[in-house]
């Protein structure tokens, strides 16, 4: 709705003795949830978890069988105990850091004094002040309005945006779409509309995210699986071993085999320093998974102004149309300048220029809108001016003046149509009658690193989409000169179907769109969506909030709007543009590492659950003690892993993360666990009929050895593709059990002894033809095949 311009408003605002009464009693704008744990949560969550639960009670029973010295496992609780606590702590200390750099904030009235306030500082009866983009973060009665446009599409589902007037009711959560005004607050913390949402749910939901849900799957299958398969075992052995003693102690080593230990912790880490990595370079992310996100992406939407250009609009001419001369032209745009209480870029650009104001009185006016394109103000006595996209505002018979616009667009220039009218200013309708006064061409430029970021993008597989709100042939000459491949596949938004099947046709054929409504770009999103692409939208303005927030990644600008910030999980609070390589290269380590480290765990598990089956059909002790286990554990599965979990990876990333883990590490595990029976069974035979302690020692000690070299073979593959220092990490943890086993303290701790003979024979013949088998399982196994180098480097990496 067109407005009168609205007075002052009386109010001075609360003073500070009121504010302070306020926030002493309770009436201010405190959050019920923190967005980030407290330390009792972060310490609580991971000392008290599913993992550490068995670990200690394996621990206890260990303790209770008279073995202390096999307790050695639980030093694996309290360095992830430790880790974990740290490394969250520290990532949330640098993540605040960004926080405030992002923090929202609120404009207030105050005894008469305009400022900037965090919004947990706003109390009942503030008076706030709200521009085009402001998100609002408390509900309250509207008190002025310059033609005051809510959307509450992120609440209600409403689709259009919703006039205000002066006694109107606003809800937090809503956002200012066009226009500006004040209002004052009448609901604020837990009262407001939008934390009673989130009261009702709780919190917001986290983002899928498929290596959290594949992790989660192992869990709950070995956790299911781990206490029948102890009792099965400890039957067993109870008739094979002479002490109830000895059979929990081989209970309890098979058990201890089969807990995923460090996986929950490396896959910890692994998003914790993905999400460090990414706040060094002035990224926040909102979530963990935000750093897996970007890396699963395969289609990229980018709007023109803040990404492809830099942001920063400045004038470059205005041309007089027909008999309007240049000084016509400068009256109209200073006085049109003046009048916008709240300038856009765009008019900013243009007070910069003309800013002596002819002193022209305003009737009322007319805010910007992305949906309408234009904004109009009816000066007293001088008519109305329309200032907007020239292909909505000229009349059909402007033929030379569109003509003169097209070759201005055509050299990439950002072209916008001022255009005069006798008639009154109506309600968003266009008078016919419409007489064109002058082009304003504007300039937009390009990102230096443009080119070479959107070639990086185009190797890796991802299609980019450009939809902008601008004419579509500027559009598509930027794009253009940013290396956006295939720009000349360009259209008009506004022949768009609004089917989504036929969308998505459209959008599979279609590069670069112009003239793209807000609630376009939302379906347009959900369209791609529709067809199983992982969609990421890029934006800053508010007329990017409703694709950001339904896109599978929103990237928000530092220097956006607050609504656009607000819904996005990943801030570039830098607006470096060139920040995205980076984040697709975190993503893709994190996946990439964590597949290799679930990879090593689950074969872990397999093997322990293999060799349980065969103690109970065989029906002799079992072969490990807990404290060798520990030691294959330490030296094929857990140092390494750490290593490999934070290691530079950029490969190509391929979904069905959980259906490889489980194809090669169940047969893997498999080959492992019965390669390393047949070697045991092998020593036991060259003892004598009834096993001394020794015999029994040499034995273990030769299955300790079988199972840690096929172990470290398994480490090999699964670091696919193969560098020195990953080669050199295998060798350096077969060279520390070789020191264990040459210093006798260490030997005689692990109760271990050094085969002889044909017992070292068979446990090399073992480690190599099973070592074959499991070079070959990726090969002969579907689905499986490892990580391929990827051919593009990230840049500036």
């Amino acid at each position: 709705m067109s407005t009168t311009t609205s007075p002052e408003p009386t109010s001075s605002g609360l003073s500070s003795r009121e504010v302070e009464e306020r926030l002493g009693d309770g009436r201010a704008n405190t959050s019920t949830e923190g967005t980030s744990r407290t330390t009792t949560q972060i310490v609580v969550a991971n000392i008290f978890n599913p993992v550490n639960a068995i670990m200690l009670t394996l621990f206890a029973l260990i303790l209770i069988a008279g073995y202390p010295a096999d307790g050695l496992f639980v030093g694996v609780v309290i360095s992830n105990s430790v880790i974990g606590i740290t490394q969250e702590l520290y990532a949330r200390r640098e993540l605040k850091k960004l926080e405030l750099l992002n923090a929202p904030m609120a404009t207030v009235r105050r005894s008469g004094v305009e400022a900037e306030v965090a919004v947990e500082q706003l109390v009942e009866d503030d008076i706030v002040l709200l521009a085009p983009g402001d998100q609002l973060v408390v509900d309250g009665e509207v008190l002025t309005t310059e033609g005051l446009e809510i959307d509450e599409s992120l609440l209600t589902g409403e689709a259009d945006p919703i006039d205000k007037g002066i006694g109107d009711e606003v809800l937090s959560g809503s956002f200012v779409s066009a226009g500006s005004g004040s209002y004052r607050a009448t609901r604020v913390g837990a009262k407001s509309y939008a934390n009673q949402l989130a009261e009702e749910a709780k919190r917001f939901d986290l983002v899928y995210s498929e290596l959290r849900a594949g992790i989660n799957a192992i869990l709950r299958v070995l956790v299911f699986l781990i206490p029948p398969a102890s009792i099965l075992l400890l039957i067993a052995l109870l008739d094979v071993e002479d002490r109830w003693q000895d059979a929990l102690q081989g209970t309890v080593a098979a058990a201890v085999a089969m807990v995923p230990d460090g996986l929950v912790l490396l896959t910890s880490l692994a998003f914790v320093a993905g999400v460090i990595s990414l706040a060094r370079r002035q990224a926040l992310a909102k979530e963990l998974a935000t750093v897996e996100l970007l890396a699963r992406v395969d289609t990229l939407c980018l709007d023109k102004t803040g990404t492809i250009t830099t942001g920063d609009i400045s004038f470059g001419a205005a041309v007089a149309l027909g008999s309007h001369s240049d000084q016509d032209v400068s009256d109209a745009l200073a006085a049109l300048a003046a009048g916008d209480p709240n300038p856009n870029p765009t008019m900013a650009a243009v007070a910069a220029v003309y800013d002596q104001a002819p002193g022209w009185a305003v009737v009322r006016t007319e805010p910007f809108s992305s949906a309408r394109k234009w904004s109009a103000t009816e000066f007293e006595g001088r008519g109305t001016y329309y200032f907007g996209a020239p292909d909505i505002l000229f009349d059909d018979d402007d033929d030379e003046e569109r003509a003169r616009a097209s070759v201005e667009t055509a050299l990439g220039k950002r072209v916008l149509l001022l255009t005069r009218s006798d008639a009154p200013l109506d309600d968003r309708v266009l008078p016919e009658q419409r007489h064109p006064v002058a082009l304003i061409l504007l300039e937009d430029t390009v990102r230096e690193d443009a080119a070479e970021i959107f070639q990086f993008f185009t190797d890796q597989g991802v299609q980019l989409k450009v939809i902008s709100g601008d004419n579509v042939d500027t559009v598509a000459a930027v794009a253009e000169r940013a290396g956006v491949p295939s720009s000349s596949a360009s259209l008009d938004a506004r022949s768009l179907p609004e089917d989504e099947a036929e969308l998505a046709e459209v959008l599979n054929t279609t590069t670069v769109f112009g003239r793209v409504t807000p609630h376009q770009k939302r379906a347009m999103v959900g369209a791609l969506q529709s067809q199983g692409h992982v969609v990421a939208m890029t934006g800053d303005g508010v007329n990017d909030v409703l694709a950001l927030k339904d896109s599978d990644m929103g990237i928000a600008m530092g220097s956006g709007s607050s609504a656009s910030r607000g819904v996005a999980q990943l801030v570039l609070l830098d607006n470096r543009f060139a920040t995205l390589p980076e984040v697709l290269a975190q993503g893709r380590k994190v996946i990439n590492n964590i597949e290799r480290v679930a990879n090593l765990f689950v074969t872990k598990a397999a093997y322990a659950v293999i060799l349980t089956i065969l103690i109970g059909i065989q029906g002799v002790e079992f072969p490990f003690l807990p404290r060798h286990l520990t030691l294959i554990g330490t030296f094929s599965i857990g140092l390494p892993g750490l290593f490999l979990a934070l290691a530079p990876n950029v490969n190509l990333v391929r979904p069905g993360f959980l259906q490889r883990v489980v194809r090669f590490s169940v047969p893997a595990g498999a080959v492992a666990g019965v390669a390393t029976w047949l070697v045991y069974l092998y020593a036991r035979n060259q003892g004598s009929d009834q096993l001394t302690v020794s015999e029994l020692a040499d034995a273990r000690s030769a299955a300790t050895i079988t199972l840690l070299g096929i172990g470290l073979v398994i480490l090999v593959v699964v670091s696919r593709p193969l560098r020195a220092w990953k080669v050199a990490l295998a060798a350096a943890m077969g060279g520390m059990y070789a020191l264990v086993l040459a210093w006798e303290p260490a030997r005689s701790y692990f109760e271990l002894t050094t085969p002889e003979g044909s017992i070292w024979t068979a446990c090399v013949v073992a480690v190599a033809a099973a070592g074959a088998v499991v070079t070959a399982i990726p090969l002969l196994v579907p689905g499986i095949r490892m990580a391929k180098q990827t051919t593009g480097a990230v840049p500036g990496g």
